[in-house]
């Protein structure tokens, strides 16, 4: 019998990834998506996605979405206690839960930090794509056929230009050495919207871009 898990949710490629890796596992049942939006916005906090966006998302995934209401900024604190009832919320609603599935790839000391604030709840982390080759993965992401656009730049790393942009082979072959290509270090974050796991692309209109705080380029997506 499979392990059910929630799995943290961001609207990205990463996370896509995670669960793809997840429903093929045959350890494993992801039962729901875990996100945090802002509570002004409604939006992912860094993504930029939006709150109808993301349940679009869940709804052509077959997922319940679990979402996790934050002001913005946050503080540490607020974000834990936050996360906290949003876990207390996912095992009201699937009983025996104890499992959370993120998309980190290499970053140790997210990872440590992640195990130990679950581990205060009584939960256990999984990270499916946890030591991949990034080069490889990202290749990967685009010739199994999921798709996904960039919605934020952090210009201290990447040129604004890419903010919008499809993330296809033409921008790979274009980031810049340094650049890792799946954006682990916060050099872009980006929105799935079709693909193997989708019921049905999500159908998107492009809107404006915007650099906030002098350094972050937003492409902000909306539904058709």
């Amino acid at each position: 019998m499979r392990e059910p898990l929630i799995v943290a949710w961001s609207g990205g490629k990463d996370c896509l990834m995670a669960l793809a890796r997840l429903r093929a596992d045959p350890r494993w049942q992801p039962c729901a998506l875990l996100t945090t939006i802002t509570r002004d916005f409604d939006r992912v906090a860094m993504h930029g996605i939006r709150g109808d966006v993301l349940h679009a998302q869940a709804d052509s995934l077959r997922l319940p979405l679990i979402t996790c209401t934050l002001d913005w900024p946050s503080s540490n604190e607020a974000y834990e206690a936050a996360m906290a009832q949003a876990l207390d919320q996912a095992r009201m609603q699937f009983p025996g839960l104890r499992h959370c599935a993120f998309g980190d790839l290499f970053l140790e000391d997210v990872r440590a930090y992640r195990e130990t604030q679950l581990a205060r709840a009584g939960w256990t982390g999984v990270f499916p794509l946890w030591g991949s080759d990034t080069r490889r993965l990202s290749r990967e992401f685009v010739a199994h056929g999921h798709r996904a656009v960039l919605t934020c730049v952090d210009t201290s790393q990447l040129d604004a230009r890419f903010s919008g942009r499809d993330y296809d082979d033409t921008l790979l072959d274009e980031l810049p050495a340094g650049v890792d290509p799946c954006g682990e270090h916060g050099e872009f974050h980006t929105l799935s919207y079709a693909g193997p796991l989708f019921a049905a692309p999500l159908r998107l209109q492009r809107g404006e871009s915007v650099l906030r705080d002098a350094r972050f380029q937003y492409t902000d997506f909306m539904l058709a």
